[in-house]
């Protein structure tokens, strides 16, 4: 529980008022000016490289991105063995092009997941903590998680409390978050922002602080449910901070960006602000993820 509460002190001063701490943290890290502002620099970027960046070979890369995500009340644990399959069948089929990086699913099809999986270097993903609201109580997305990495899931995606986060109470919220960070012993805990929900780049910046310094090793746009999903705007400003951290830490914290994304042009976008913000050592399965249903359809039908 410990665990990462105290970096807020660790970074910036532990005499720092503790109600005070999360507002020192946010200002070592830069504004990005209106959102407007913000939409013109986002544009601008893209005219200047995305097409440059529509070639096969990035789509090859993209697609080991990928965490293939099926997240419905229809799911069961036949169509989830199904989509599993699926990348088992793509195993070996092109070799120049590496099978997608996890599996992401609700935490009582992990052991499905589990049982049905034979690709290599595929990892076990489960949405844990009262997904998609976070409207449950901590002791609950604690034993949830908990559960989820016992039957044997590899990384966790976890929703910011944003309710927490529109009262300011930026205690409870990173405490929590380090909570659940604790439950998921080694695996990586990915914190969704919910930016179509937060709308303003501000408001992005700030969640990403705070998911940052309460012991995220992703960073994630969206859950895709009831509220917009990823937008290159929102990548960019999370790009903006992950980079900073990695100026401030010397730690490098991964980005996902999932929620609408269904086709290799929209992938792309998201492709060229990363390697643009943070460079091509971010371009790799460990640091940056791209969640989708229909998208490894799509590049594979672009590859064939």
């Amino acid at each position: 529980m410990e665990l990462y509460k105290d970096d807020f002190e660790q970074a910036y001063g532990a005499k720092a008022p503790k109600t005070d701490k999360y507002h020192e943290a946010f200002d070592k890290f830069e504004a990005f000016g209106s959102d407007e502002q913000v939409t013109r620099t986002v544009t601008a970027l893209l005219e200047k490289h995305a097409a440059g960046n529509f070639t096969p070979e990035v789509l090859k890369r993209i697609h080991g991105f990928i965490d293939l995500t099926s997240l419905t009340a229809m799911d069961t644990k036949e169509t989830i063995w199904r989509m599993v399959e699926s990348v088992n069948d793509y195993e070996g089929t092109r070799p120049d092009v590496a099978n997608v990086a996890a599996i992401c699913v609700y935490p009582v099809f992990v052991e499905t997941v589990k049982q049905a999986l034979r690709a290599d270097g595929v990892r076990v993903a489960a949405v844990c903590g009262g997904f998609p609201a976070s409207q449950t109580f901590t002791e609950i997305k604690v034993a949830e998680t908990a559960m989820a990495v016992m039957e044997g899931a590899e990384e966790v995606d976890t929703v910011m409390n944003l309710g927490y986060f529109l009262e300011e109470n930026y205690e409870d919220l990173s405490d929590e978050l380090a909570e659940i960070k604790e439950s998921c012993r080694e695996d990586r805990m990915k914190v969704i922002l919910e930016t179509g929900a937060l709308a303003t780049a501000e408001n992005i910046r700030k969640a990403a602080i705070l998911a940052l310094y309460s012991g995220a090793d992703f960073i994630k746009t969206s859950t895709g449910k009831g509220y917009p999903g990823a937008t290159p705007e929102a990548a960019y400003v999370m790009c903006r901070v992950l980079r900073q951290y990695h100026e401030l830490t010397g730690k490098k914290v991964g980005l996902k960006v999932s929620g609408g994304i269904r086709t290799a042009e929209e992938a792309v976008k998201y492709y060229t602000i990363v390697k643009e913000v943070l460079g091509d050592e971010w371009l790799t399965a460990d640091l940056f993820r791209v969640g989708a249903s229909g998208l490894v359809g799509d590049i594979e039908k672009r590859l064939s």
